[in-house]
């Protein structure tokens, strides 16, 4: 198990790009306002060799009780009493504040370690900083510049001496298969239909902040959870709105990291507020899952507030099939993240949908099937002439995509391909999961080269 690392500090002293360099990628939102990052965000960091899992966190302000900034650096606070090390960041160019000298203050108090990291200073630029640090009493500062990738080799020099299983995981080859194990599983929904609460049920704690604000979740937030000895790791994304909606630079980059974090993930769970009809923007987002063939989960949040449930559950089930032609029996859950009514059910549903999402086909099956398909209902004639099937097989998983080898695969109509389809879904058991099936033309041995 890799040993834990918090970075903490006041707003808008660089924690969210150091934590970026350290992961490798652009994984946290980097912008010039202030407090951007409000839940925690985890990462596997790397300096060379050493390996570690990386926490970036609010920053530290003092705040009233029960607002959301109390929120905020509670959830700080879990993250420092969770870590073996905190790297407490300060702005090399614009010196020591106030705010650093009394949350210095309470570090020192504090049982986890503290290293002192002066960033920003490229060149001669946070020296004065620099030279107030010491005033910290947190001994020698570390002097970096996140952005420009300078002082990171000093960073290891003060993180090794943490690293207590490195003789483990000096090659990383334990590393990989447990990596090839975990299930990367999205919740998304429009602001405020209760994702961040559904993750916090899930996993059992206040992982992420919860509130009545909407759209507090700024930027995904990666959990990594056990459930029932299969590994998850699981992404709160921030709520999506209309494109055209969407105007603030910030609201812009959170909407891409989201986007984001749904290219990464395979099974998605698209939660509803069902005391609201759906919206068109939620159908719009359960249908690019399905054009980009993620296994998607539907909820239906909020439950337990709902007056007519058969009412409710019949529109939805219909305006699914409407607008989701394309993914027959998709999985529909209804729960209370807040009270945990149904919320059992959840899990089960994405792991039947995730093993579908993952099936393989022998050939040999496929063909009997494509036999007796085309036995039952014969491939329309085009031009007087019958368009012939001679061969299917799968051609990969994740989600399910075949290969029809076609006489003329032109010829061949929407509506049969969609027959096709559906009888393939129906033989294999492959309700609930987009299916993949492309028509090529075979090659004829006759043909001059």
């Amino acid at each position: 198990m890799p040993f834990r690392v918090a970075i903490v500090g006041r707003p808008n002293v660089g924690k969210s790009t150091l934590f970026n360099r350290l992961v490798g990628r652009r994984v946290a939102i980097v912008a010039e306002t202030p407090g951007v990052t409000r839940d925690r965000r985890e990462g596997e960091g790397r300096i060379g060799p050493l390996h570690f899992r990386l926490t970036d966190t609010a920053g530290l302000e003092e705040a009233i009780p029960d607002s959301l900034g109390a929120r905020m650096m509670d959830q700080t606070q879990r993250a420092l009493d969770e870590s073996d090390v905190a790297l407490l960041v300060v702005d090399g160019r614009a010196g020591i504040t106030a705010a650093d000298e009394h949350f210095a203050a309470l570090l020192r108090r504090a049982e986890t370690p503290v290293i002192l990291i002066v960033n920003k200073c490229e060149g001669m630029a946070g020296s004065s900083g620099v030279a107030e640090s010491y005033s910290l009493g947190l001994g020698d500062p570390v002097i970096i510049s996140a952005e420009h990738n300078e002082g990171i080799n000093l960073l290891y020099e003060v993180l090794a001496p943490f690293d207590t299983e490195a003789d483990a995981i000096d090659g990383s080859a334990e590393l990989a298969p447990g990596k090839r194990d975990i299930l990367h599983l999205a919740i998304v929904g429009r602001p405020n239909v209760g994702k961040s609460t559904l993750l916090n049920r899930l996993v059992g704690d206040e992982r992420v902040i919860t509130g009545p604000e909407a759209g507090i979740t700024r930027d995904s937030v990666t959990v990594e959870w056990m459930f029932k000895g299969r590994r998850i790791e699981l992404v709160d994304t921030a709520g999506l709105r209309r494109r055209a909606r969407v105007s603030e630079s910030l609201e812009k980059l959170s909407s891409r990291d989201t986007r984001s974090s749904l290219g990464r993930a395979e099974v998605v769970v698209l939660l509803f507020d069902a005391t609201e009809p759906p919206a068109k923007q939620d159908l719009n987002i359960a249908d690019s899952l399905a054009e980009e063939g993620r296994a998607p989960v539907i909820v239906m949040n909020k439950w337990d507030l709902v007056d007519e449930p058969g009412g409710v559950m019949q529109d939805m089930r219909a305006r699914l099939e409407h607008v989701l032609p394309q993914i027959r029996g998709v999985p529909l859950v209804t729960c209370s993240a807040l009270t945990g009514q149904g919320c059992n059910k959840l899990m089960p549903a994405v792991l039947d949908v995730y093993k579908k999402w993952n099936i393989r086909v022998s050939t040999s099956q496929l063909n009997r099937w494509l036999s007796n398909a085309t036995e039952d209902h014969p491939p329309p004639l085009a031009a007087g002439r019958r368009v012939k099937i001679r061969y299917i097989t799968q051609v990969k998983a994740r989600p399910p995509t075949f290969a029809a080898f076609v006489s003329r695969p032109e010829a061949v109509a929407d509506s049969y391909r969609r027959y096709l389809v559906n009888s393939l879904r129906s033989e294999f058991g492959l309700d609930g999961v987009p299916i993949r099936l492309f028509l090529r033309k075979g090659k004829n041995p006759y043909a001059k080269k």
